[in-house]
């Protein structure tokens, strides 16, 4: 296979994981029966938007109205749900009014009434209420903090709830006594309602966990309020039986991948929907899993394709760093492992659009990537030492730039063998 079929195959596999994870093609399915009142729609994450038109679009005839917020360039027209916009991965005061608002309309809602709870992945920093004494300023330094951190999607959702008026199951609690329907799309491991957009409509399974040792993590330049709240025995919280549906997640999105793969006539294996760990290291891990495939037949027979998707982390170091993100840098680390291993070709990319804080949603690698960089005088090992992945891919042409998908099931990679 040509080394432009087989990029062009592996930017396919990606259409068609972003593809199964689009609200206008999957929401109505899993809408509940029409209330008897009205239906009172709130949501946040980088899909809020998209879900709040599928559900205008599925319901014409329902008395509709609320209140969603979503990513800067996310937001969509729609007639009767208003759409907000707000910072992520960092809060700002557009988030925060936000959130105020989505609480003040839940509380609005009466028995009769659905209250229709939109969530998707970007949830938590677009819906941002902090808990007294904290501040918005304090809580927009506790997010840089987890984001440099190194610590698992987890464990940053567990200091998120901690700290917040609406997450954990507030918001749930606020809706009470309307009945509430929880909408959506998966971007964490293993689909944990509490992590996606730290599970402001389901209990919180860490409510009364001793979180000392993340402070501990975070260092001495988390805001003492902060500090004070997380390392408070808290009170135990409401129990509730929560009714959400997951409309897309990560795994079914590689299976629509992994279709395209087969069709192509490669061998397709699945690696799993939650790989965690340093994005770096993982890219060391799976050229040793690529080379082994294409020398040995293990764990796959070439023509194949090695699948994967989770949410790694990247963390920063005392390094000032480059421009980048987790798919960028485990690419560069994967291409040095590798280093211009004929018929290896690789793409990973956040299925957003957007890797990190970065325009591009990931990036594409085969064979020549290296020597391409070195002709243009670029030393790779230097920039993922760096953490400045996107500024190499970008000399070289290899960016994949798809623009706001209005979608996120977190991250998607695919390593061909030939």
């Amino acid at each position: 296979m040509r080394e432009e079929d087989a990029q062009d195959l592996l930017r396919r596999m990606l259409k068609a994981a972003i593809a199964a994870a689009d609200p206008a093609a999957v929401l109505a399915r899993h809408l509940p029966e029409k209330p008897a009142g009205r239906c009172i729609v709130v949501g946040a994450g980088k899909s809020a938007a998209a879900m709040a038109l599928a559900v205008e679009r599925a319901w014409p005839d329902v008395d509709l109205s609320g209140v969603v917020v979503t990513r800067y360039g996310h937001a969509v027209q729609t007639d009767r749900i208003r759409v907000l916009e707000a910072s992520h991965p960092v809060p700002d005061e557009a988030g925060h009014k936000a959130a105020a608002e989505i609480l003040r309309t839940v509380r609005q809602a009466g028995p009769d009434d659905l209250v229709l709870a939109l969530i998707s992945g970007g949830g938590s920093a677009l819906m941002t209420l902090p808990a007294p004494p904290l501040t918005l300023g304090d809580k927009m330094t506790v997010n840089r903090l987890l984001l440099a951190s190194g610590l698992t999607i987890e464990d940053m959702n567990r200091v998120r709830r901690r700290l917040s008026l609406i997450k954990g199951g507030r918001l749930a609690q606020a809706a009470a006594p309307a009945r509430l329907v929880t909408l959506a799309i998966s971007d964490v491991p293993g689909d944990d309602p509490a992590a996606i957009a730290s599970g402001p409509t389901v209990p919180d399974p860490t409510a009364e966990d001793d979180l000392s040792h993340l402070v501990a993590r975070l260092g001495p330049n988390l805001p003492a309020p902060a500090r004070e709240i997380l390392l408070k025995s808290p009170s135990a919280q409401p129990d509730f039986t929560p009714d959400y549906r997951l409309i897309a997640t990560p795994q079914i999105s590689l299976e629509a991948a992994a279709d395209i793969a087969r069709a192509a006539g490669l061998t397709t294996l699945l690696l799993g929907d939650a790989l965690e760990g340093e994005a770096s290291q993982l890219g060391i891990a799976m050229a040793g899993m690529a080379r082994s495939a294409a020398c040995h037949g293990m764990p796959a027979r070439p023509p194949a394709v090695l699948l994967s998707g989770g949410e790694t982390t990247v963390t920063i170091g005392d390094v000032v760093p480059g421009r980048g993100g987790r798919n960028t840098e485990f690419l560069l680390a994967l291409a040095l492992a590798l280093d211009g291993h004929p018929g290896i070709h690789a793409l990973a990319a956040d299925t957003d659009g957007i890797d990190g804080t970065e325009d591009a949603a990931g990036a594409i690698i085969g064979p020549r990537t290296l020597s391409l960089a070195e002709a243009a005088g670029l030393a790779p090992r230097d920039y993922l030492e760096g953490h400045d992945s996107y500024s190499l891919f970008d000399r070289i042409g290899a960016l994949i730039r798809t623009g706001p998908t209005l979608t996120n099931v977190n991250d998607f990679r695919a390593i061909m063998v030939l």
